[in-house]
């Protein structure tokens, strides 16, 4: 079978890789294409695969550029996809699935998203493609005649433990300390991003500090610009060593959801916030039914200090969010094995269980 893959996020990238690479090891044809976007274009030259980056510029962040944006997507990859000729589409994204409803080629939406957090994406994609593939928990709104649920995590494709396995070497190779806290701050720029609020440059001081006295080194993974006092704890490392670093780490403090998440998937605890809080569904399951994330809305500074004092004061904290994060797993999919699966076997596997 011909498959083709459209990533404009790393997150989506990783949650594809192990599933393109058992593919291709199966003699299926694979296309990637992407556009500008973070690391990912330094994920997949780590990764080996062939790929083909279609705006190598990235956009700037305005209504207007993302739908020239779209129309650039859509007028870049129309050829492409003609000339390739695959079975099946595989993205996030609605240029996939607006060009596989006029090419008649069908088109899976891979996300862990709510319908209410990235409604405009949503409206642009849903009515247009053939199936939605998401995580059980999640709700897709008006469309849930199109969404196939399973049982787990985009992060868990990869890193499930029969996927990812940290590699300790990182630690040696960055200096790290033997205590440290990852600090993630995000940009904020992302379409669903409009009027969300994060870490300000106050409470970021207040969370090193608090570390400091707890005797925890804190490193910073910032996205936009750092203060100069700040920089001698900027966390430099190659892209593809990320997760690593993670799993290593005492905890994570920061305003990004997709972090979280990962964090979850290791049995890291995290302590996220930001206005996005309370609203996504899958953050809402790893918080109120295993307990390995916690968010806090912005004005919440006294909630999220008492939390951190009490994860820090909690002892042998470590094993008790890696027994939860075995719980977690016990209850959800190896979902790299399941995408193939889902893949090959469309479109009956949208009735048929694994």
């Amino acid at each position: 079978m011909n498959f083709a893959f459209y990533f404009g996020h790393p997150a989506q990238f990783l949650f594809a890789r192990k599933a393109i690479g058992d593919l291709i090891n199966q003699q299926h044809k694979v296309l990637i294409l992407i556009k500008k976007k973070d690391v990912l274009e330094e994920l997949l030259n780590s990764s080996g695969y062939d790929y083909t980056n279609i705006l190598p510029q990235e956009r700037k962040n305005t209504k207007l550029s993302t739908a020239i944006s779209l129309v650039r997507r859509n007028r870049k990859m129309y050829p492409i996809l003609r000339k390739f000729k695959p079975n099946l589409l595989i993205s996030s994204d609605a240029s996939f699935a607006q060009l596989g409803f006029i090419l008649r080629i069908p088109r899976i939406t891979i996300l862990e998203d709510d319908y209410d957090v990235i409604k405009p994406l949503a409206r642009l994609t849903y009515p247009f493609t053939s199936t939605i593939l998401c995580p059980e928990v999640c709700d897709v709104g008006k469309w849930s005649n199109k969404k196939v649920g399973y049982e787990g995590y985009m992060k868990l494709g990869y890193l499930h433990p029969e996927v990812f396995t940290a590699k300790y070497n990182v630690v040696e190779k960055y200096k790290l300390p033997k205590k440290y806290a990852i600090i993630r701050l995000s940009k904020l720029s992302a379409y669903h991003d409009e009027g969300i609020e994060g870490i300000s440059g106050n409470l970021l001081g207040r969370i090193i500090g608090t570390l400091v006295q707890k005797d925890i080194t804190p490193v910073l993974s910032i996205e936009g610009k750092i203060q100069e006092k700040y920089k001698h704890l900027l966390l430099k490392i190659e892209a593809k060593d990320m997760h690593d670093v993670l799993a290593y780490a005492k905890l994570l403090i920061c305003d990004s959801q997709s972090m979280s998440v990962e964090a979850s998937m290791l049995g890291i605890p995290s302590l996220r916030y930001s206005s996005f809080s309370g609203r996504i569904s899958v953050l809402e399951e790893l918080e109120h039914k295993y307990q390995l994330t916690f968010g806090f809305q912005i004005s919440r500074n006294k909630e999220l200090f008492e939390k951190l004092e009490e994860i820090l004061s909690t002892e042998g904290f470590e094993n008790v969010f890696s027994q939860r994060k075995v719980h977690m797993l016990k209850e959800k999919n190896n979902v790299s094995d399941y995408l193939v699966w889902f893949l090959k076997n469309y479109p009956n596997s949208i009735k048929e269980q694994w």
